[in-house]
Order: C-alpha cells, then sequence, then structure tokens
C-alpha cells in the first residue's frame, strides 16, 4: 500500500495516510499536494498527480499535553532497540519501570524504558539507588518523526526534507 506523509499547515510532520486517503483531502481542497510521483492516477477519463507529500491548508492544533500510548514497538525503537542498563541488544528485550510501579512508578513514557531480561530481573521491584545499575540515557516521549518513521516500512528520500531529525532516529534503529 502506498502511503503519503501529511503535514500541517506550518509544515510540522502529523502522519502517514494511504494514497487514497491522500487523494480524497486533496480532491476536497483539504490539502495540497507538495510532491508527487512521476506516475499519475488514472481513471477511466481523468487523470491526477498522485501524492508523496501533502500539506493541510487549515492549521490543525496538535494537543501537546496528550501524549501517545505506550507500545513497545515505539518503545524499543526509541530507545534503539537495547537494553539502557547494559547497552545489549541480542537478548529477549523488556519494558522496565524506572521508579518501580509497586514504589508508585506510574506507566508514562519518562518512566519507561527497554531493559533486557536479565536486567531487568536483576533490577526486579528496586529503584535505581538501590542498586549498582545506571541508565545510559533519560527517558522522553518519543518524537513525531519516529512514529512516522514506525508507521512507513520504508521512508522515501523525497520525505526527508520534511522529516527533521530523521537521521538521529534512524540511528537509533
Amino acid at each position: 500500500m502506498e502511503r503519503v506523509l501529511v503535514l500541517n499547515a506550518s509544515y510540522e510532520p502529523l502522519n502517514v495516510c494511504s494514497l487514497r486517503r491522500a487523494h480524497v483531502l486533496v480532491w476536497k481542497g483539504k490539502a495540497e499536494i507538495l510532491e508527487s510521483h512521476e506516475r499519475p492516477m488514472r481513471s477511466a477519463c481523468t487523470q491526477f498527480r498522485r501524492p508523496h507529500v501533502i500539506r493541510l491548508v487549515a492549521y490543525v492544533r496538535v494537543p501537546r499535553g496528550v501524549t501517545r500510548r505506550i507500545s513497545r514497538r515505539v518503545l524499543f525503537a526509541r530507545d534503539g532497540w537495547q537494553c539502557v542498563y547494559c547497552g545489549s541488544a541480542g537478548n529477549r528485550l523488556t519494558l522496565d519501570h524506572v521508579v518501580p510501579r509497586s514504589r508508585g512508578g506510574t506507566s508514562v513514557w519518562e518512566n519507561v524504558v527497554t531493559s533486557c531480561a536479565p536486567c531487568n530481573h536483576r533490577k526486579g521491584d528496586r529503584l535505581l539507588e538501590e542498586t549498582s545499575m545506571k541508565l545510559t540515557r533519560t527517558p522522553r516521549p518519543p518524537t513525531p518523526v519516529l512514529f512516522i518513521r514506525l508507521a512507513a516500512d520504508h521512508v522515501p528520500e523525497v520525505w526527508r526534507r520534511y522529516l527533521p531529525g530523521l537521521e538521529v532516529a534512524a540511528a537509533a534503529a
């Protein structure tokens, strides 16, 4: 299925959608095509530009206080598919709460990290101060670019100029 990058009116990356959805947005006048394929889309009597990158005409306010749900796939991608305690990528990866839930920790991006099974078992329900373990990176909410990179099987070259920080996100994978 062909994917199309959707930008806000301010050129901020919002999402990835299907070619069909992008065409409908353009046809209804809700979006404009910024980049298109050489090969057009054809109907019985007409042809249309095949969108690759579209920009919404009206600005869509994205609530900043609302973060996306935590999923293992996004968490592991955020942490570079490596344990944040020992750096290994070979062992089974698990989700670990930095402040354990049994100690009042919550399931928010700033409190969950990728851990290999041995490190997660070694840490158990203790705080980092009670162990000799240290985080190699501070957990933060993932960037919108990471969600776009995971939504598309392949990031086309034409998208790269619209996705700031893609090189950093790609290096972490």
